[in-house]
This record gives structure tokens, sequence and C-alpha cells, in this order.
């Protein structure tokens, strides 16, 4: 009975494993990665999720299963726009993809407590997660309790999308360096913070959480995050008529295959792919097809998907949802400004004073990248003014200056990509659904022609 058992938990164990092949000749500027596996829901985000955290493009790729298997084919490069060359990164690909970051656990529901390559750096540390209305100066006053409250901010994420913000922040004690475990500590923790996010005019209600920090990976839980806000729902119809104007986003049925079709199309950037699987996935699709490219600089997305229990999408209701839904989660990096990189010793205060100076200058943070390794902070700020808007370069120039020029610089670059406007090609319906349909199906091998 025991070799029995043994025998199948040996046969479950091959069939659950995914076979990665690394292939660099079948492309001239791309390496090739195949993933062949039994199907399980999450694994495509899973995928997608660890070529991305190595800091790799995914040029462009298409998806398939078959009954019980399931096939992705990534063409990817690093950041420079080359192929995979280095033995190392190679092996660290097939590793993460073929067993060590694809447990059974993670596998199910597509989640990773490896975040940007960091191995447990997280550990000894307690998270919070916090979310809100947005208001110009909200970052430091959060910040400003945090150092009044005796906590140093190691690691925290930022984002703001319709008038809402979501943050993680990861801080220690300042005495003992340690994590915060006393609960009545942690209860005024989270009772100070809900009060700031709260403010005068928030009506849905702030919410501050003490989290794991081992939880999901850091960008998949400030989707979530932004997710349960509502933060795809519009303040206004003339937000959402000029919005919806910058990307071009379809679902429809196909009725004889069973298939809810989505489209997606807009400007390429960094993590595009990432975000709308997640989206995807955290919604309870699964995706059964897909193709993903780029042409100039313009992405173009297309998955064929149905709900856990098989079905389309059943109402145009849910459409109009998931619609919204990816928008939201295509435009959460997508916000305009500056980019301010500030690289200087950390002291405790540090970021409240930062924040503090830009709030003074008019300057409002959009999205924020907080990390601090070996006594550094190394953070990025992605500024606008009060407004939403460019700032003035004065204001920047004068932050600049106070904050000190060999700590504070500006990058003329975006801190993210802005979506961008259809072409009059795309907009008049050139790339049509029926179009890309036919044409992904003939890919994937689905039809025998696509004319």
């Amino acid at each position: 009975m025991e070799l029995a058992d043994e025998y199948q938990k040996l046969v479950n164990r091959m069939m659950n494993t995914p076979r990665v092949v690394i292939d660099n000749a079948v492309c001239a500027t791309a390496t090739v990665v195949r993933v062949n596996s039994a199907r399980k829901h999450g694994m495509l985000l899973e995928a997608v999720q660890v070529l991305t955290d190595l800091g790799l493009t995914i040029q462009k790729g298409y998806i398939s299963s078959d009954g019980r298997w399931f096939m992705d084919v990534f063409h990817v490069v690093d950041g420079r726009g080359h192929k995979l060359l280095d033995p190392t990164l190679l092996s660290r690909i097939e590793r993460s993809l073929g067993g060590e970051a694809w447990s059974s656990s993670s596998a199910e529901d597509g989640s990773n407590n490896h975040d940007d390559g960091d191995d447990g750096g997280l550990e000894g540390l307690t998270a919070l997660e916090l979310t809100g209305t947005d208001r110009p100066g909200l970052l430091s006053e959060v910040f400003a309790v945090l150092r009044d409250l005796e906590c140093d901010v190691v690691e925290a994420k930022v984002w703001t999308h319709n008038g809402r913000i979501a943050s993680l922040i990861f801080v220690k004690d300042h005495d003992s360096g340690s994590l915060i475990a006393d609960a009545h500590r942690v209860h005024r923790i989270e009772g100070r913070l809900r009060n700031v996010l709260s403010g005068d005019h928030d009506v849905r209600g702030a919410k501050t959480t003490v989290a794991s920090p081992t939880m999901t990976h850091s960008d998949r839980r400030l989707h979530q995050l932004m997710f349960a806000d509502r933060d795809y729902e519009r303040v206004s119809s003339n937000e959402a008529s000029s919005s919806s104007s910058k990307l071009l986003i379809s679902v429809q049925n196909w009725t004889e295959r069973g298939y809810s079709v989505v489209s997606v199309q807009c400007r390429d950037r960094p993590k595009l792919l990432f975000d709308v699987v997640c989206t995807l996935t955290d919604m309870e699709y699964v995706v059964f097809h897909g193709t993903f490219g780029t042409d100039a600089d313009r992405a173009y997305q297309e998955f064929y998907i149905r709900h856990m229990d098989g079905s389309p999408i059943s109402s145009e209701a849910e459409r109009q949802r998931v619609i919204q839904c990816l928008q939201a989660a295509v435009e959460r990096r997508a916000s305009e400004g500056m980019r301010l990189e500030l690289s200087m010793p950390d002291r405790k205060g540090l970021l409240a004073d930062v924040t503090r100076t830009f709030r003074e200058n008019g300057l409002s943070v959009t999205r924020a990248e907080i990390t601090t390794k070996s006594g550094e902070a190394k953070n990025e700020f992605c500024v606008a003014d009060t407004n939403g808007q460019p700032p003035d370069r004065r204001a920047i120039h004068a932050v600049i200056e106070w904050i000190g020029k060999d700590h504070l610089k500006l990058n003329e670059q975006r801190m993210v990509w802005s979506v961008q406007d259809p072409s009059p090609e795309e907009a008049a319906g050139v790339f049509s659904l029926g179009n890309l349909v036919m044409r992904n199906l003939y890919y994937l091998g689905l039809i025998k022609s696509c004319s």
C-alpha cells in the first residue's frame, strides 16, 4: 500500500510540474520560453509574474489549453531589448517556472510570495494596507503619523487612481528594529492612520489593516485593494468619456464556442500584460486561449475566457463591469507627472520631511515606490500639481534645492507610461473584433483559414 501511495505521489508530481523549454534558436530577436503543464486556475498569471519580476519584457506570445493541458509561449527580451544569454538568468527562469516558485498552493490561486525577486526580504516587518480618498498632502500626513508613532518605513508602494489611494507600507519599530507585535500598539497605529485617511470628505470610508508580510505579490495586492475599493467606478460621465477615449477595450461573446472574447488595445508599457491578466484572474475568470503582442508602440491583447464553472459572461451589466475593471487596471500605472528619484542615507522622519516639502511646494504624489537597503533610502515619486496636471518646473527645482541636488534628481522620463489615444484606423474599427478573432483562432490552430 505504501509503495502504491508513493507511486501515485510521484505521478501527481510529474503531472503537475510544469515543463519549461527555453529556446534561443527559433527567433532571431527574442528568447522563446515555453511552459507546458496541467491546467490550473492562475497559471498564466504565475508565469507572467515570474517573467515580469525578473525585469524581462514580454514582446509577444500566445496561450492555449487542450482539455486538462495548458501551453504558454512567450517571446522575451531583457531590459535593453536583447535576447537572454546569461546562463544564470536562464537557469533561474527555468527553476522559477518549473517548480521552485510554482508550488501547488501558489499555482492554485496564482499568488506568489516573492516580490521582484526578493526572497523573504519582508520578514520581520509589520505590513500596513491603506485605502481611502486621495487628497493633496495625504501621503505626508501618513508618513508624519508613522514617524510620531516610532515606526520606520522600510518599503512602501503607493498608487492613486480615480480619486482613490491604495498603499502597502512595511514598517519596523524604531528602537528595536523588529516587527510591531503589541496588539494595543497595532490598534493605535490602525486608528491614527484611519483618522488621517478619513479626513472630512471620505464618503466611502477609509480602511487600514495590518496584514501578513508574506502576503500576495505587492502589485497584485494593490490591484486587489483598489478593486475592493471600487476605483473603477467613474466619478462623472464626463470623466468616463474622457478616460475611455485613451484606450480600446471590448468584450463580446462567441456563442458557438462558449467563450467571452476580451480585447485590449492601448499604448504599450511595462507590466501591461501582468495588470490585465491579474485583473481577469482576480475576477475569477479562466483564460483558455489568447494572443498578445505589439506593433510599434501599441499593444494588442486578446483572451478567450469563461467563468470558473465554464460559462461565458451572461449579462450586459457584467460585460460593462469587466470593461471598467480592465480600464482601471490599465490606468492605475498610467499616472501623469514627473519622476523624482531620491537617494540618500535613511533617517527617522525622512519620508515625512520629503513629502511635506512636496506638499508645501504644491506637489501631489500620484505614485511612489519606497525601498531601504543597508541604511540607504532609494525612493521614486511621481508628482503632479494639486489638480493632477503636470507640475510647475519652478516648484520641482525648489524642492530639489531644498532637499539637495546630490540626493534628489529629476528623471525627464515619466515614472509610468500613459495610455494613448487610438489611431484613426483603430477608432474606425479597422482592428475589429471579428478580424482579431479569426486571426487569433488561426494562430492558435483552432481554424484552418483566417480569410
